[in-house]
């Protein structure tokens, strides 16, 4: 829309189409008609086709994740947990051929709106490292050219803020972007929350006010249960979404 200044960033959204469909209509309750999405939209959950039919709906900018990439391909499945694996492999026959060929269509990272986006980080993208820490983000550091840079993959919200040669971790609490800085967020999860808070977690960019705002949103954790259990994947998968872990 012309003259939006806002997006609406979110991830990890792991074929949880209730969690979707919540953190949806919380945005558009405040008025956000862009989104962007850092990657993972399949995996865990039992809607990866609808979750991958809603974000294009919506005109996302979207970029992969390593779920997604592994669900619309035969490569091996070795760094995956068994859990993970097996659900990948769900994934890989409920997918339509050409929601296959849209999952690798993605790009690893890619710049939107003067802010860029990967799943996971920069320096290495296809790998699909994790960063927990200010050591890691570091590493991502002298690969970030733009002042924001959103990530997911940990599932865990988070803000990694660099200032002169020092990095640091801070809580993902409401920021300001100040000049001469750089900011690497993990925008958490939509679909599979792992910081003990089972509410979808996504965030708000504005450009003009240069802020962030993190939002936890509620919706039917029961109706995500029953789709698990009624597709045929494993009980732990549903019981955990109940957790946020």
């Amino acid at each position: 829309m012309a003259g939006d200044t806002k997006y609406a960033v979110l991830g990890d959204i792991h074929g949880n189409l209730d969690a979707l469909e919540a953190v949806l209509d919380h945005a558009h309750s405040l008025g956000i008609h862009r989104f962007a999405c850092v990657g993972d939209l399949v995996g865990y959950n039992a809607s990866p086709g609808p979750c991958i039919t809603r974000i294009r709906e919506i005109g996302a900018v979207t970029i992969q994740g390593n779920h997604d990439y592994f669900a619309a391909t035969d490569e091996p499945l070795k760094d995956f947990s068994p859990l993970a694996a097996s659900v990948i492999e769900w994934t890989r026959h409920v997918l339509t051929t050409e929601q296959k060929e849209y999952l690798k269509s993605l790009r690893l990272k890619r710049m939107c709106d003067g802010f860029m986006m990967v799943h996971s980080t920069l320096d290495n993208p296809g790998k699909w490292g994790y960063v927990f820490d200010e050591v890691h983000a570091a590493d991502h550091f002298a690969y970030q050219t733009a002042a924001i840079c959103f990530h997911g993959h940990t599932h865990i919200p988070a803000v990694f803020r660099k200032i002169g040669e020092r990095t640091e971790r801070l809580p993902p609490e409401p920021i300001t972007f100040s000049f001469g800085s750089k900011l690497f967020v993990n925008v958490g999860s939509v679909g599979q929350p792992r910081d003990n808070d089972p509410r979808a977690c996504y965030v708000i960019y504005d450009s003009t006010s240069r802020s962030i705002t993190f939002h936890r949103v509620a919706y039917n954790v029961a109706a995500a249960q029953k789709r698990i259990l009624e597709a045929g994947l494993p009980e732990r998968l549903a019981l955990r979404l109940a957790l946020g872990k």
